[in-house]
């Protein structure tokens, strides 16, 4: 499932060593393709690599076949094609990120909208097609779905990644990881604390910068850390050009300059929805609403006359460099 927003994200093992040397930072680093994108672990020790890896094959592989837009069998795929307004059935997984992202839809007063799909497609980006619709043209239930026009599709791109990293950070412990720092498409939750004792640490890439150079350096505990920019994935138009993500209520493209929204949260599946909602409102009303809904998120904004950043929510009590 190749997700439709580019990660902004840098794990670090040691300070910034995280892609230089794993090893002289203690750790052991594992990965592997997910997605469309990359997963990478830090590990205290090899001898669970084998153990992680089946379990990352394993929950990806789930929720591919669950909500991939780019499987044609799969449930999402299926019941996007499928023009009928009774009730679907769909697995658990489904449903329950589906009910989420509509949650997440009227927090945001939809700037973050899960039937979005054709829209995106309509400026080159994803592969949904159908009939524009609205979140409140979908019902979710504990086992169903349902759509009240029959061209309605469902986008779980900008939240199913989030699921799939709470999902693995849940179950790891069962595989025998208590200690960790797992990236998924630039997405980062860990369990425990890093070998030496401190608490693990992740670097924020600077959204108009070349992989690497890196904006803060945050150290986010028990909390998932998501970020969602325009700094990378766009279709150039001359100076400015065509962002990848779309506000839902003008159905255009937000501004392409280079930017970003890092967001804190207990859930990775929330924080990556809310990354994206937060993107799409723009600096100033986006930071406005984290503050009042005491979101701890990170906007930054590149211009020709310098950057520009905020924090809200208590965002800067993570921030160590």
């Amino acid at each position: 499932m190749r997700m439709t927003r580019r990660s902004f994200l840098v794990s670090t093992a040691a300070a910034m060593a995280w892609t230089m040397r794993p090893a002289a930072a203690g750790t052991v680093a594992i990965g592997g393709p997910a997605f469309g994108s990359t997963w990478r672990a830090a590990l205290p020790e090899a001898s669970h690599s084998a153990a992680v890896r089946s379990l990352v094959s394993a929950v990806v592989s789930e929720i591919n076949q669950a909500m991939s837009p780019y499987l044609e069998q799969s449930e999402l795929s299926v019941f996007n094609r499928t023009e009928t307004v009774d009730w679907q059935n769909c697995s658990t997984p489904l449903a329950d990120v589906a009910g989420h992202a509509l949650e997440i839809s009227r927090l945001t007063e939809g700037a973050f909208d899960p039937t979005i799909g054709p829209l995106v497609n309509r400026f080159g980006f994803g592969p949904i097609h159908g009939e524009r619709a609205h979140p409140a043209d979908l019902s979710v239930s504990s086992n169903g779905l349902r759509k009240r026009l029959p061209g309605l599709t469902l986008d779980l791109c900008g939240i199913a990644k989030g699921y799939a990293l709470d999902r693995i950070i849940e179950e790891l412990p069962a595989v025998g990881v208590d200690s960790v720092m797992f990236e998924l498409g630039g997405e980062v939750r860990t369990l425990g604390r890093h070998p030496d004792g401190r608490a693990w640490r992740v670097g924020i890439e600077r959204p108009d910068a070349k992989p690497g150079l890196v904006e803060h350096v945050v150290a986010p505990g028990p909390l998932a850390l998501a970020t969602s920019g325009t700094g990378r994935q766009y279709i150039s138009l001359g100076e400015g050009g065509v962002s990848h993500l779309i506000d839902p209520r003008s159905g255009r493209p937000v501004d392409a300059l280079p930017a970003s929204v890092s967001v804190l949260d207990a859930s990775a599946m929330r924080a990556d929805a809310l990354a994206t909602a937060l993107m799409v409102m723009g600096m100033e009303r986006g930071a406005a609403f984290a503050e009042t809904h005491s979101i701890p998120a990170l906007f930054v904004r590149f211009e020709k006359r310098g950057s520009h950043e905020i924090m809200t929510g208590g965002f800067d009590a993570y921030v160590i460099a």
